[in-house]
C-alpha cells in the first residue's frame, strides 16, 4: 500500500507542478517528460513486486495483467483518439474493478506503454498519457461494490467522468507552457491556485472539449455494451489467481 501511495503522490507531482513553478524555470514537457519516464517505469515494477511479496497477486495474475495489457495495446488502434473514440479505457475501467487499485495502477501503465510501441505514439506525452490511465483503473478499483445492473451504472458513469479528467490532467501536462501569458487562456504565473485551474478549464472547453465528449460517451457505451461478458470472465480469472480487493460489501464478492 504504501508504494502505491507513492506511485500516486509521484504522479500528483508530475501533472501538478507546473501550477506552483513558473514555466520561466526551463522546465517544459519536452525537457522534463524524459525524466518522469526514467522514474515511472522503476515505479511500475515496486508497485508489482510490493504486490507480489504482500500476497495481492501472484503469478497467474500478472500473466491477466500481461493478457489484459496486450488485449489493450491491441484495441487502441481501432480508435487512436479519433474524433474522440478511444477504445481501450472501458477495459482499464473493467480491469481495475474486477482486480484492484495496486493491479488497475500498473494496467494502466503497461495497456498505453505497450500501445505506444505498437503504433509509434512514443513521445513526451507518452509518460503522461501512462499515468492518466494509470489513474482511470486505479480508481475504478476503489469503487463500491454495487452488482448487477447497479454495478454496470456506476461503472459507465465513472467511465465517463475518468475520460474527462484524463482529458484535463493530458492538457495540464502541456498548457502551462503552450500559449505564453498573453491570452485569457494562458497559464498565469503566481496566480491564484483556482484561476489558473479555471483558465485550465476554459482552456480545455475550447480546445478538446469534442475529442473528451467524445472518449466519454466512447467509454460508457462499450463499458454498458461489454461489461456483463467482460466481467463474468475476469471474475472467473481472479478466482484462479490471488488479488486482494480490499474489504467486500455484504451480499455480493467484489
Amino acid at each position: 500500500m504504501f508504494v502505491l501511495v507513492f506511485a500516486a503522490l509521484i504522479s500528483v507531482a508530475a501533472f501538478g507542478w507546473p501550477l506552483i513553478v513558473a514555466p520561466e524555470a526551463g522546465l517544459a514537457q519536452g525537457v522534463d517528460a524524459p525524466w518522469l519516464f526514467a522514474l515511472l517505469l522503476p515505479l511500475v515494477v515496486a508497485v508489482v513486486l510490493a504486490e507480489l511479496s504482500s500476497g495481492g497477486i501472484d503469478a497467474k495474475a500478472v500473466a491477466v495483467l500481461g493478457v489484459l495489457s496486450a488485449l489493450g495495446a491491441a484495441l487502441r488502434p481501432l480508435g487512436a483518439g479519433t474524433g474522440g473514440v478511444e477504445t481501450v479505457f472501458f477495459l482499464l475501467v473493467l480491469g481495475g474493478r474486477v482486480f484492484g487499485p495496486g493491479f488497475g495502477f500498473v494496467l494502466g501503465n503497461t495497456a498505453l506503454f505497450a500501445s505506444a510501441l505498437l503504433t509509434g505514439g512514443v513521445g513526451p506525452w507518452l509518460p503522461y498519457q501512462m499515468l492518466g490511465a494509470a489513474w482511470v483503473a486505479l480508481g475504478a478499483g476503489l469503487l463500491p461494490r454495487w452488482r448487477g445492473g447497479a454495478e454496470l451504472a456506476l461503472l459507465a458513469v465513472y467511465g465517463a467522468a475518468a475520460a474527462l479528467v484524463y482529458g484535463l490532467l493530458l492538457n495540464l501536462s502541456f498548457w502551462p507552457f503552450a500559449l505564453g501569458t498573453g491570452s485569457a487562456l494562458s497559464f498565469q504565473p503566481g496566480a491564484p491556485l483556482a484561476e489558473n485551474l479555471s483558465r485550465l478549464v476554459v482552456f480545455s472547453l475550447a480546445t478538446s472539449l469534442a475529442w473528451d465528449v467524445g472518449r466519454a460517451v466512447t467509454t460508457a457505451v462499450l463499458v454498458l455494451a461489454t461489461g456483463p461478458v467482460l466481467l463474468r470472465t475476469l471474475r472467473r480469472a481472479a478466482r484462479r489467481a490471488v488479488f486482494d480487493r480490499g474489504p467486500v460489501s455484504p451480499g455480493g464478492s467484489g
